[in-house]
């Protein structure tokens, strides 16, 4: 437990937080963040000490700079140690992670970057079953940017699971939006005052240092141990003049001293000292692992020699999953500190110098040297032993540690930071770095590799087509903005190959991301036509899904055009077209066959359907598409094709398991920073809260669409306002929406039995004749039976003509939108009443009223119920909340599962969640459902 920490109240307290509610099986993450020597690892020592001694497992690793572009390196640091754990998890990720540690890449599944996060979150969750977890990262601004989205991925997911997350770093540098920020600050003048005390400084120097210092503890530490040599100097911030301050102690070194602490700073193989030396037991200050980072930016040519620790602390004996203090790697049982020594040694010796000639450095107490490594006192001791070299001297360390590497990625990055020249041998060396680092799915890492690889490029076209590749990486980490800016160098290159149109399509998908479908279809057309015949039909059939969405019928003409000039016809855009063009039934006979096709990709075919409705067959695609991400854990997909199982799961009246969908689908699209998706989610809820005559929420959720949605957030609206009594409002809405640009979107075919309601009763059916005409010639050639009857119930309204109205509800029999069955049923019963057939409208009215009720459809309920009172019958008390209203989303898909039989760990792999995160939602379920156990949930009946 043992260190002293002055002025930390606040910040203990919610360490000491986290791990108590880990050891009640609550789960919490939160980021310390704070300027160098500020103390961070000293409140992560703190922690751990205090956890170890509660019985909690600890690992704990440490980001370094020099590995900040190596694929996984943070996260092997953290996992090794715990290898025998991983056949624990479900297949895919097991599998996933075993890649992550040096395994073969599973090529047979679908790939996904945020798999590897899923298997980390279920990893600690297994360990936390037999005993809480704290899982530490310090320097976390140096994490390698796939162990940062694994590692936050997890944070940000863990529930009922008893493990806690600490996440040390500077201020810039780490992006965790979502997890609770403690940021130290500067120490009191009484608290600096008490740490200065261990030094007996006289009192002209104590003052001084406090001065200077600025509150700063490791300043304060250091200052105090230079104080009578030291000068006032320039007043520069407190983390350079602790940096001056080390590089003035190297100096003085030997030379080949210098020359060794350079290699082991540019290796990066130091990792920072941890135990009783130095001065932890001080103070608040950060001790002997003292502050992370450095003032300013070593820049392209090197690291600061950050830590690479990782371990596991317990205080109750061996775990399975426990290793020594400083047990990493990459490759072997030596670890990664071992092979590093190693290769500094060899560097050294190729530059004459070595192991004897750290012993100066190590009598100075600015590293110790073991078997597993060399570990500087700070990371600020290995900046200043690099920064302070002539760029000759790094770049001649660089090149002596990439002749002695024996790990081809770490010596590709060694030769590009010597490389000024194009060269492609080093080129082709960074590109094998990083096709090693996709099939790990480390996309950020692979982009960057990429990148430096084209920066070497001798050949223009080459450097174009590895430009080209950078971006669709970057784009593939979720890295927008760079993904544009290398598609633009890239464009900028030529104009011939294949580079143009890979740029063109990384582009376009940046302006999909950005919410502008239109200008993606646009570039798509345009680059197609340098592009190779088969790259060229791919740019077009997705231009054409984009211009359709984007509400650009010129667009999808082209698109459908340029096709078949390439010999590559296409189904699906032509029938887009058609149906733009009004060829109703060569439009759906089209779409209905592209959709039915093996080769389509299924969400393609999904959306197809869902443009031709085709309910039936598009609720089982996507049903089929989630269950595949879930299989594979493919987490970056899931919310798309949660989204498109929502759509459908509304209209079928399933609205709990829609707002299931949706939260699941928020939740993974914060979590994986696809923000983009939380506008098109809010539609979905849109339609929900329409029906629920919610305007507040309604309104609320439509407000922020984008141009792509505009027109499905005008249907919203406008069903809304026919269900409070506005009808003028809800059919000038709807006109308006048919003549603009998006006015051949199935959302609006789906929304003519409001607009003709709509004209009907403000007096005005010329307005409804020609959409119903187009709905007639749409519904006869799709054959849908919910789609025929709301045609057959527009002609009742217009024609008066009663056969239209039966005819509509014997369609409507058995089809799986229930909300426009018991709209049907209402006007059938209303025209009933209104010709004194009051015992006919009756059956209709009750049966519309009951549905009505059961989709809290609030206003229609009012009016059917007002309606059957008036027809003679009894308006029975509404019906008490349906039991699954009672459960939240998360509750809902957990106990459907668990309804069918699936156990706590195939739901929790199903749900990305962890098995005791399921227990725990089942716990809050079961009294809510009057069960007590998963017998009695079996037998509940689920609708």
């Amino acid at each position: 437990m043992g260190h002293v920490l002055h002025g930390r109240h606040a910040e203990q307290a919610a360490l000491g937080a986290l791990v108590t509610d880990a050891l009640e099986g609550r789960s919490g993450a939160l980021v310390l963040r704070g300027e160098a020597g500020i103390g961070k690892s000293a409140l992560l020592d703190w922690t751990a000490g205090r956890a170890a001694a509660a019985g909690l497992l600890v690992v704990r690793v440490t980001g370094i700079e020099a590995e900040a572009d190596l694929a996984f390196a943070g996260l092997v640091g953290l996992l090794w140690p715990l290898q025998s754990r991983l056949d624990d998890l479900p297949e895919a990720q097991a599998r996933a992670l075993h890649t992550v540690l040096g395994g073969p890449a599973a090529e047979e599944a679908p790939s996904d970057r945020f798999r590897i996060g899923l298997a980390v979150l279920t990893l600690l969750a297994e360990l936390a079953v037999d005993r809480a977890v704290l899982c530490l990262v310090d320097d976390a601004q140096w994490l390698d940017r796939a162990s940062t989205d694994a590692l936050t991925f997890a944070a940000r997911r863990l529930g009922a699971d008893g493990v806690a997350m600490v996440f040390a770093a500077r201020q810039e540098g780490f992006d965790a939006p979502g997890l609770a920020e403690v940021r130290p600050g500067r120490l009191g003048a009484d608290d600096a005052g008490r740490l200065l005390g261990a030094y007996g400084l006289a009192p002209a120097l104590r003052e001084r240092v406090l001065a200077e210092s600025g509150g700063n503890p490791l300043a304060l530490r250091e200052f105090a141990a230079a104080a009578p040599e030291g000068g006032r100097g320039e007043p520069l911030p407190v983390a350079d003049r602790v940096l001056a301050a080390f590089r003035a102690q190297i100096a003085v070194l030997p030379e080949r001293t210098q020359l060794m602490l350079l290699l082991a700073a540019a290796a990066g193989s130091a990792h920072v000292e941890s135990g009783p030396t130095g001065a932890s037991g001080h103070s608040g200050a950060s001790g002997p692992t003292g502050a992370s980072g450095h003032s300013g930016s070593s820049g392209p040519s090197g690291p600061s020699g950050a830590t690479g620790r990782s371990d596991s602390s317990e205080s109750s004996g061996p775990s399975r999953a426990s290793t020594p203090s400083g047990a990493s790697g990459r490759e072997g049982r030596t670890g990664r500190d071992g092979r590093d020594l190693r290769a500094v040694l060899a560097a050294g010796e190729e530059l004459g110098a070595g192991l004897d000639d750290l012993q100066p450095a190590e009598r100075a107490a600015l590293i110790r040297v073991t078997g597993a490594g060399i570990a500087f006192r700070h990371p600020l001791i290995a900046t200043a032993a690099y920064r302070g070299m002539p760029m000759a001297r790094r770049m001649a360390a660089h090149r002596a540690l990439a002749d002695a590497a024996d790990d081809p990625d770490t010596r590709a990055l060694h030769l590009s930071l010597v490389t000024i020249a194009p060269d492609e041998e080093t080129a082709a060396e960074l590109v094998a770095a990083a096709e090693r680092a996709r099939l790990r799915t480390a996309c950020a890492a692979a982009a960057h590799l990429y990148r430096q690889a084209a920066h070497l490029t001798p050949g223009l076209d080459e450097r174009a087509v590895r430009l080209a590749e950078a971006a669709t990486l970057a784009l593939s980490a979720g890295d927008v903005d760079l993904a544009a800016d290398l598609a633009g160098q890239s464009r900028s290159l030529t104009s011939e190959g294949p580079a143009p149109a890979t740029a063109a399509r990384v582009r376009a998908a940046v302006e999909l991301e950005r919410g502008d479908a239109g200008d993606a279809a646009a570039i798509l057309v345009q680059a197609a036509g340098s592009a190779p015949v088969d790259v060229a039909a791919r740019m077009l059939r997705t231009a054409a899904d984009y211009a359709w969405f984007a509400g650009m019928p010129d667009i999808v003409a082209v698109a459908a055009d340029r096709l078949e000039s390439l010999g590559r016809p296409d189904p699906a855009a032509r029938g887009m077209a058609a149906l733009i063009s009004g060829d109703h039934s060569q439009g759906v006979r089209l779409l209905r066959t592209a959709a039915q096709d093996e080769d389509v990709p299924r969400m393609r075919a999904v959306h197809l359907g869902w443009i031709v409705g085709d309910d039936d067959a598009t609720l089982a695609r996507a049903a089929e598409e989630v269950a595949m991400c879930r299989r594979y854990g493919l987490v970056g997909a899931l919310p798309d094709a949660l989204q498109a199982l929502a759509q459908i799961q509304v209209v079928a009246g399933l609205h709990r398991d829609a707002e299931a969908s949706v939260a699941e689908a928020a939740a993974i699209a914060r979590d994986t920073g696809l923000r983009r998706r939380a506008g098109q989610l809010d539609t979905v809820l849109a339609r929900i809260a329409a029906i629920e005559g919610d305007e507040e929420r309604c309104m609320e959720l439509t407000r922020h669409s984008t141009a792509t949605g505009r027109v499905a957030a005008d249907t919203m609206l406008s069903l809304l306002d026919l269900g409070l009594g506005r009808p003028q409002e809800a059919l000038d809405r709807l006109l308006a929406a048919r003549r603009g640009p998006g006015g051949h979107a199935g959302v609006l075919m789906g929304a003519t039995g409001d607009l003709v309601e709509a004209a009907v009763r403000v007096g005005a059916p010329e307005a409804a004749r020609e959409p119903l005409r187009g709905l007639r010639e749409w519904s006869a050639a799709g054959g849908q039976p919910w789609a025929l009857s709301m045609a057959e119930r527009c002609l009742a309204l217009l024609t008066d003509d009663e056969a239209h109205f039966a005819r509509a509800v014997r369609l409507h029999e058995g089809t799986s939108r229930p909300f426009e069955r018991a709209r049907t049923e209402l006007l059938y019963g209303e025209w009933l009443r209104r010709e004194r057939r009051r015992a006919d409208a009756r059956g209709l009215l009750g049966s519309a009223l009951e549905t009505f009720e059961r989709l809290r459809a609030r206003p229609w309920a009012e009016r059917a119920r007002a309606e059957l009172r008036i027809a003679g019958g009894s308006a029975a008390t509404p019906a008490a909340a349906d039991l699954l209203d009672r459960l939240t989303p998360q509750e809902l898909q957990v106990v459907r599962l668990a309804a069918d039989g699936a156990s706590s760990r195939e739901i929790a792999a199903k749900l990305f969640l962890s098995p005791r995160t399921v227990e725990y939602h089942l716990y809050k379920a079961y009294p809510k459902l009057g069960v007590s156990s998963r017998r009695e949930l079996i037998k509940l009946t689920l609708a």
